[in-house]
């Protein structure tokens, strides 16, 4: 924004008229400053019992009482940033501190429409910067005009009236980081809202920030397991990958990634959980659940609820990935799950209407991609050079009656690598997790694999492809042949078989052992209702008589053909004499 400054002039605010050799000097001071001859005109104000108040269009030098102390705690607030003890840095700040001769610039709301406030004298406003307006409510810009910003309130709007006085800050918004964060459940702004006290921030960083660029990133190449059979078999995720987990309301989305978070303990993964727009008791139930499961000692909780503004909403994403990124530059793989970006853009979408900003198709406004898309860039596997930390987004979308064609499911499917389709029928049916074997995709594939994973998981996704084509060409059949009945249990038991329950995440050699048995069909007589007793007393089985064979398969990665064959012997001998129906299925 450009001010006219052809005509500027001074005007000197201050309790007692200044003597001569003082507008003397400010005079100086103006020539100096604007480089051109400054008019200046006093004006008597008793309010400022102490010092003096100069404005020179929308730049003022508040010299006053009170313009000092401000400044004083403003320097106090930056001293105290990532310190505990306080009396040593306010020792400090009375002996290094002095009185800034910089311009403050000063503006006056409006209007105030819900969220936003309108103001004007704000001529050297920046997008994004934070503005402090009165009652100490905080705003942030999000739209320049020629005579005017707009921005958006965090905080009690009510506080905030037309008329009132607006102060830049010159600073963007910034998130508090630090390790202190793990195990805590913060709001959109790092305030701690689970009642466990204050956090002492390590440092704070811009909640917007470039993505690292192709130099910066190396290939995604390291398995990020879920512990879900169904995805690490056939859609793996990769460490660095951004992987979209989409579905109708209420078909499992949360619980896939509450099962990624609980499969990372003792993996050395930091995990970032971002819920927007949920209801604050579920959040309240989540948060529970992953305590007593031991989660939240590597997960921090930042909470957006339904109840919060839009404003809240809109930053909560940005807030928790400036924190997954305080982690993945020093080094430390991050998982951050985004739940759920549709209501993410029906926040951004109100703020824009409040901003008088062009609706587009549905009614979002053009940039909802960049929204997204700014976001989301930002996970990367790190080069060596960089520490080789990574950070690997899972983000949630909500779709109505399985609609991936709508405007918000298309964008993110289109900057992502890859979707976990949930299909309700699925669902309903008892398929959990419902994965959409079709629709489902990675695009990273087996290079987030490892070796084991790989060659277990085999013709996995061609045997279930080629049941679904035959349930289809025969569901109208009432006369099936023994082979086609055969190949019908085969793939049922298939299905079934990648049925998990919730909080149960699988390890590595456990999937192994279960892929590689049931592809060498062992399990094919096994009934469908004792399939998980079977499944279960199976794993125990191996893992109480061929212990190293497990440790192996964990540690190293690897599954040779001994190793294979060793698997599917031991299956075969589990089948046959310990279960129960070996007799009957042999």
């Amino acid at each position: 924004m450009r001010s006219d400054r052809s005509r500027l002039s001074a005007e000197l605010r201050s309790a007692r008229e200044p003597t001569a050799e003082q507008q003397q000097r400010f005079t100086e001071f103006l020539s100096k400053k604007y480089h051109r001859k400054v008019p200046l005109h006093w004006e008597a104000d008793e309010s400022l019992k102490s010092g003096f108040r100069l404005q020179v269009g929308s730049d003022i030098y508040d010299w006053s009482l009170d313009g000092r102390v401000r400044q004083f705690q403003d320097y106090l607030r930056q001293l105290q940033a990532g310190h505990e003890d306080l009396v040593p840095l306010m020792k400090q700040a009375v002996e290094d501190w002095t009185l800034a001769v910089m311009p403050e610039e000063t503006g006056t709301v409006l209007t105030v429409d819900s969220e936003i406030a309108t103001i004007s004298g704000l001529d050297h406003a920046q997008y994004g910067e934070i503005l402090l307006l009165s009652s100490g409510v905080r705003g942030m810009v999000q739209d320049l005009r020629r005579d005017k910003v707009s921005c958006i309130i965090f905080g009690d709007s009510e506080e905030v009236s037309a008329g009132s006085l607006v102060r830049r800050t010159l600073k963007t918004a910034g998130m508090p980081v630090g390790d202190a964060f793990l195990g805590r459940v913060v709001d959109a702004l790092g305030v701690p809202i689970d009642g466990k006290g204050h956090i002492t921030p390590s440092g704070h960083r811009p909640i917007e920030a470039p993505a690292p660029g192709i130099l910066d990133r190396q290939p995604v190449n390291t398995p990020m397991e879920t512990g879900l059979l169904a995805i690490d078999a056939m859609f793996p995720i990769g460490r660095g990958q951004r992987e979209l987990i989409i579905g109708d309301r209420q078909t499992g989305k949360t619980a896939i990634a509450l099962d990624t978070i609980l499969n990372q303990k003792g993996k050395g993964v930091v995990c970032v959980y971002v819920a927007i727009g949920q209801k604050t008791s579920s959040i309240a139930q989540m948060v529970g659940n992953l305590r007593r499961r031991g989660a939240m000692e590597y997960t921090t909780v930042v909470c957006a609820p339904a109840g919060a503004s839009a404003a809240l909403q809109y930053i909560a994403p940005y807030a928790g990935c400036a924190l997954a990124e305080y982690f993945m530059y020093q080094g430390q793989d991050v998982l951050i799950v985004y739940d759920d970006l549709s209501k993410h853009a029906i926040a951004y979408r109100a703020l824009s209407l409040l901003l008088e900003r062009s609706p587009g198709r549905e009614a979002y406004p053009g940039d909802v991609f960049y929204l997204h898309s700014r976001l989301l860039e930002r996970a990367a596997h790190l080069s060596d050079e960089l520490g080789g930390g990574s950070m690997t987004a899972l983000p949630i979308v909500e779709t109505q009656a399985g609609d991936v064609s709508a405007y918000i499911p298309t964008n993110i499917i289109s900057i992502t690598d890859g979707q976990i389709f949930l299909e309700s029928d699925l669902f309903f049916a008892g398929q959990r997790p419902a994965v959409n074997v079709g629709l489902s995709v990675s695009r990273v594939g087996g290079d987030a694999q490892t070796r084991a994973m790989k060659s277990a998981a085999g013709t996995l996704r061609l045997e279930l492809a080629q049941y679904r084509e035959m349930e289809v060409f025969t569901q109208f059949s009432s006369d099936l042949d023994d082979a086609t009945k055969r190949q019908l249990n085969y793939g049922q038991g298939l299905m079934r078989l990648l049925r998990q329950p919730q909080y149960a995440p699988l390890s590595q050699h456990r999937q192994v052992i279960l892929l590689t048995a049931a592809l060498r069909r062992v399990m094919q007589d096994v009934p469908l209702e004792e399939m998980e007793d079977f499944r279960a007393r199976l794993l125990d089985y191996i893992e109480e008589t061929a212990p190293d064979l497990c440790r192996r398969i964990d540690i190293t990665g690897l599954l040779p053909e001994e190793d294979r064959e060793e698997i599917v012997e031991l299956s075969r001998n589990f089948a046959k004499t310990v279960w129960p129906g070996g007799k009957r299925g042999g």
